[in-house]
């Protein structure tokens, strides 16, 4: 891994005075340039450029005192239910912020006892007596601010790693004043043995940028506790092959591993609130080439109980029988373990058609698994914006008219488009790490891919996240006014493409009995290569089994060209309103956005020491400017300028219909044709291409990286409501400021009892020792 280089500018200081730059002093001047700048707030510019004998640069890895915190509306769609759904809001949203503590034990050793003291601190005293408090003991105000940030990330990623790029946060301030704060709290004076005890246990870790620990990761690649630490990615791929044998899937999983002389044991936990034994579901020792298999459950089990508790209260007020079916499979779910409930009330919830309020639960997605294969926990609840929804369903009901535009023939499309309901929303509660701008699920292959799935665009979120005044980097003043005017509106039509046509198209090649396959291997062609279809998925492969960590990218490149593809038809803009040159106008700045988006948003997540991107859209929409840049023509360009302290990026609009639009086909032929045939090898080596970041040549992205870096403003943190429940059995929705104090008192009015901390102390014991090398 690489460090930290001291910029050239301080490096002439060190030379001036004659002293040789040996490895050993260079360590001590970062450290003490770190030093200074934890108790000043200054010498930032003295540590820079990575460099190997150093220490890295924290500012990548920190959250400023200015960090934007924004409120996440959703008063007006709320005011509009009746007494009864917003009943089952509230339940619902009950047992996604329950069920989302478990995103903390999936995030990092630490992160439930990072939550945990932050949680005891807040819960004891107001904000207010714990800052004078504070103060009294030797902290500064910036210090005290920079804590409330700190707390502020902790809380909206659920963990010391940030939702989106999944690189570390650590405190902007020493670890000597995290403490001084921490002592001067109530919590801490009320009982400081186990407060001390916390702080001792994860100190250390808070604060590392060492080795592996600044990013999610599996082995030497990073941290995760998906799979204990002493699991490699051969690990990983033995207990994935040994699931597909099985005909299992991961999902609601995680993999610890023992070793007892020769003998390795990994044992599948699955998340359940039942720990007993079950055959229908767990499974006892089973040797495999000299390694043992066992399937346990019980995972997270104490934070399941509150989860299936408020599901049970959310069924008595469920608006049909198809929703209170859906949630009797949720419960047996989380209750007992089973996968196959989790996908059964999934079927349920894709025929619940135009909801009022719209919810989904469970372990959803597979981004932060290294191995591609493990969901993280996800709740949300939401109001359906019905004047949106009606654009989208337009889009719904004619989309058999835009998928034969699609670079690819018939016979690498669904048999039948399978119509799916696609609603704009309004977010009521997001649990989870992050909260994602439009979502397609469910993510089983055998309910999308035949019976069907659910579109949903989060109105709310788009909104509070793409609205801003602010000047636009690397941008000409005419594409930063247009960019001000149609972003937002823009980004509403991609996000409509990328999850109906993006992620609702495309056919799998299966085999699905021995001699039998769902396409007609005699006739069918590759397009790529004029021959016969020679690969495909074996029976019990699925996307996710056979793409691992490479599918998650791959799927939102393809979804994301879809729908710079798709958003060429005017047919489509007329669909969201738009004509003649007010949509023109919209279809460039959707390219313009994307592509401005792949380098100015996409490089705090690509890690120079590993050469591998951490964040699945960022990576997709790089690999697209890539193939823009490829093409040539002038149609896309990023040049230096101001003698190479700026950049200016160009998009040739006259050229969008011409060279874009070929690049683009051309390129999302060559994604689809990989993935129907699960032609992981050909599709790897095409993406890892596009994905490497070059220091020379025409675009030196690596070179002008810390330059982009520079200008990058901090991702927003959203501000979410709660509900409440008085004794007469009526709900009230509570907003808060979009302030640090606001954001946290938010988090601890969500969880007023320290039952929640207890639950997660237990657990954290319980999984500790599997975790020890990870910790240090």
């Amino acid at each position: 891994m690489s460090r930290s280089r001291i910029s050239s500018a301080f490096r002439l200081i060190v030379t001036r005075r004659g002293l040789r730059f040996t490895p050993p002093l260079a360590t001590r001047i970062t450290r003490r340039a770190e030093a200074v700048r934890y108790s000043t707030g200054k010498l930032y510019s003295c540590i820079q450029r990575p460099y190997s004998t150093m220490s890295v640069d924290t500012t990548l890895y920190t959250l400023p005192n200015n960090q934007p915190v924004v409120a996440l509306e959703c008063d007006t769609a709320f005011k509009l239910l009746t007494e009864k759904e917003k009943l089952y809001s509230h339940y619902l949203s009950q047992a996604a912020w329950h069920g989302g503590l478990i995103v903390l034990i999936q995030t990092s050793p630490e992160s439930p006892l990072i939550f945990v003291l932050l949680h005891k601190i807040y819960l004891t005293e107001p904000i207010n007596e714990l800052k004078d408090a504070a103060i009294r003991a030797g902290a500064t105000e910036d210090e005290f601010t920079a804590f409330l940030v700190y707390s502020c990330g902790v809380f909206s990623n659920m963990g010391n790693y940030k939702s989106m790029g999944d690189t570390k946060i650590i405190p902007n301030f020493s670890k000597k004043s995290f403490e001084t704060i921490m002592k001067a709290s109530k919590a801490y004076k009320n009982n400081s043995k186990e407060m001390q005890d916390m702080w001792d246990n994860i100190s250390n870790a808070v604060y590392s940028l060492d080795g592996k620990l600044k990013v999610l990761g599996l082995g030497d690649k990073g941290v995760t506790t998906y799979f204990s630490a002493n699991c490699t990615k051969e690990d990983a791929d033995r207990v994935n092959a040994f699931m597909q044998r099985k005909g299992l899937e991961s999902y609601n999983a995680r993999c610890f591993k023992t070793s007892n002389g020769n003998i390795d044991t990994y044992e599948i936990k699955l998340a359940s609130m039942e720990t007993s034994d079950d055959p229908a579901i767990t499974m006892s020792e089973e040797t495999h080439e000299n390694v043992k298999f066992k399937i346990t459950r019980g995972d997270y089990c104490k934070l399941m109980v509150p989860v299936v508790e408020n599901l049970k209260k959310a069924k008595e007020y469920a608006s049909n029988q198809t929703e209170k079916d859906m949630l009797d499979k949720y419960i047996d779910h989380f209750r007992t373990g089973s996968l196959d409930d989790h996908r059964n009330g999934s079927r349920l919830w894709i025929k619940d058609k135009g909801p009022t309020i719209e919810t989904y639960i469970g372990f959803i997605e597979t981004y932060r698994d290294p191995a591609g294969q493990r969901g993280e926990f996800e709740g949300f609840v939401a109001m359906v914006n019905r004047q949106m929804s009606e654009k989208f369903a337009t889009l719904v009901s004619r989309a058999e008219e835009f998928i034969p535009k699609l670079p690819w023939d018939k016979d690498f499309e669904k048999d039948t488009f399978l119509r799916p309901d696609f609603t704009s929303l309004d977010v009521l509660t997001f649990a989870g790490s992050g909260i994602p701008s439009g979502i397609n699920i469910p993510n089983y292959d055998e309910i999308r891919q035949s019976e069907g799935f659910k579109n949903v665009s989060l109105g709310n979120v788009i909104y509070a996240h793409m609205k801003d005044t602010q000047a636009i980097p690397f941008l000409s003043e005419a594409d930063q006014e247009l960019m001000h005017k149609y972003r937002v509106t823009s980004f509403e039509v991609q996000v409509g493409l990328h999850e109906l046509l993006g992620h609702g198209t495309g056919k799998l090649f299966k085999q699905t009995e021995p001699d039998t396959y769902n396409f007609d291997r005699d006739n069918v062609k590759n397009p790529l290569t004029g021959g016969k279809i020679d690969k495909f998925f074996l029976k019990g492969e699925t996307y996710d089994s056979k793409f691992g960590p490479l599918g998650s990218s791959y799927e939102e490149c393809r979804a994301e060209a879809v729908g710079l593809y798709l958003s060429l038809e005017k047919e489509v803009l007329k669909i969201f309103g738009y004509e003649g040159q007010e949509a023109e106008d919209i279809t460039y700045v959707n390219w313009l956005s994307l592509l401005w988006g792949a380098f100015a948003k996409t490089f705090e997540m690509y890690q120079p020491a590993t050469q591998t991107w951490s964040q699945a859209h960022c990576q997709a929409r790089y690999i697209l400017l890539r193939v823009c840049l490829e093409a040539g023509q002038d149609f896309v360009n990023v040049v230096e300028t101001e003698e190479g302290k700026n950049l200016l990026m160009t998009v040739d609009r006259s050229k969008i219909f011409t060279v874009g639009k070929k690049a683009i086909g051309d390129f999302l032929l060559k994604l689809q044709v990989y993935k129907s045939m699960g032609d992981v090898e050909s599709a790897t080596k095409m993406y890892n291409k596009y994905s490497e970041v070059p220091e020379s040549g025409p675009h030196p992205f690596g070179r002008w990286r810390d330059l982009i870096l520079s200008r990058k403003e901090p991702r927003k943190i959203f501000v979410q409501s709660n509900t409440f429940v008085d004794d007469s059995n009526n709900v009230t929705l509570k907003n808060y400021e979009s302030t640090f104090t606001g954001l946290i008192q938010s988090w601890i009015e969500r969880f007023p009892s320290a039952d929640v901390s207890q639950a997660l102390i237990e657990l954290w014991n319980k999984d500790k020792h599997h975790f020890v090398s990870a910790n240090r």
